[in-house]
């Protein structure tokens, strides 16, 4: 999904604010991606998914021992961030294409999709490009295309 698929209505970069992350650009929020996120991002999505951390960890490939030593530490490392940031994305576009549902927005997220192989949304978005073909599904959906 490209920002040009983004509905009028939603803000840019509000999949950076519904983790608590505020830029106006692509550089300023790769600047704090780099710097890595407060952990409360972290816990933040989790409120949002309705997942425990060990769920939300294993989606962003943290181990439980690096989970608690980043909220000890109060912050997450750089490739920790952007996995986060990518399910921020998916999450909020799920919720535009159900219309602000988040309950519907995710169970769709949580089922199997023929159109991913198999895969349910957020196992195929543990990679960048699994994430991308999320974001095609959710943008043909969107356009009423068969996927």
């Amino acid at each position: 999904m490209t920002t040009d698929s983004i509905p009028a209505d939603r803000e840019p970069f509000g999949y950076a604010k519904l983790i608590g992350i505020k830029a106006s650009d692509r550089l300023e929020l790769s600047k704090k991606i780099q710097a890595g996120f407060p952990f409360n991002s972290f816990v933040i999505l989790t409120r949002t998914m309705g997942v425990t951390n060990k769920e939300l960890a294993e989606l962003v490939q943290i181990s439980t021992r690096t989970l608690n030593r980043r909220q000890k530490e109060g912050k997450l490392k750089a490739v920790e961030s952007d996995r986060l940031l990518r399910f921020a994305r998916i999450i909020t576009y799920a919720i535009d294409l159900f219309e602000g549902d988040q309950e519907a927005a995710q169970n769709w997220l949580s089922s199997k999709k023929q159109a991913l192989k198999g895969d349910s949304p957020l196992k195929a978005s543990r990679t960048e490009e699994g994430a991308r073909e999320v974001e095609s599904l959710i943008v043909r959906i969107g356009h009423g295309v068969f996927a």
